[in-house]
């Protein structure tokens, strides 16, 4: 049975991630007495970073390709693998999202979040803007939702190049959408058929 629904038969320049970590059923607490905030199991079925490399993304890019991927602080290690598992090298930090508010943390009170570029190939041409800022303030919405306005730069730095988003939430015009909360429930694998966490 499938784990995931088919990815397209299109190949893309640019590819936008936000692939759905895996915590191991961890919830986040705000402190003593005040019970859980939640966590992303509550809202979204998570994968394992085994069964995300399975994911033949290098199979719908361009050989000019970039890869924008999502990764929470304790995931950046995986992500850094999973971009390499998926044919790409490892490039630098795109984007540093200040959500505004702070989630608990082990260590620090955690408010930034990294969106990683990988390349395949070259980098796309011909480009867009060269002036796009990296430090995007933007106040967080809810569980996992992740700022346009990353989009938005992304479009405006390649704006000609074909584009994908790969766990998309929501359709985006001007952007093919893939994952599980845009398909069309016919498409969707049953639940027994979903990689495990």
């Amino acid at each position: 049975m499938k784990a995931f629904p088919e990815l397209p038969d299109s190949r893309f320049g640019i590819i936008y991630a936000d692939p759905p970590w895996d915590y191991r059923g961890q919830l986040q607490h705000a402190g003593v007495g005040s019970g859980d905030t939640g966590g992303a199991v509550r809202h979204y079925p998570t994968v394992g970073l085994s069964d995300l490399k399975k994911l033949d993304v290098a199979g719908i890019a361009e050989d000019d390709c970039l890869l924008f991927m999502w990764a929470t602080n304790p995931h950046l290690d995986q992500a850094i693998e999973l971009g390499r598992a998926w044919d790409f090298q490892w490039a630098t930090v795109a984007f540093v999202w200040d959500k505004e508010r702070v989630n608990p943390g082990f260590y620090t009170l955690s408010q930034c979040e990294l969106c990683l570029v990988f390349k395949r190939g070259r980098i796309p041409a011909p480009r867009g803007a060269r002036n796009v800022r990296q430090f995007v303030r933007s106040r967080r919405g809810s569980h996992s939702e992740k700022p346009a306005e990353v989009r938005r730069r992304i479009e405006a730095m390649f704006p000609t190049q074909s584009k994908i988003e790969l766990f998309a939430r929501t359709k985006t015009e001007g952007w093919s959408s893939w994952g599980l909360e845009v398909m069309d429930p016919s498409q969707v694998p049953s639940p027994d058929a979903r990689p495990s966490p």
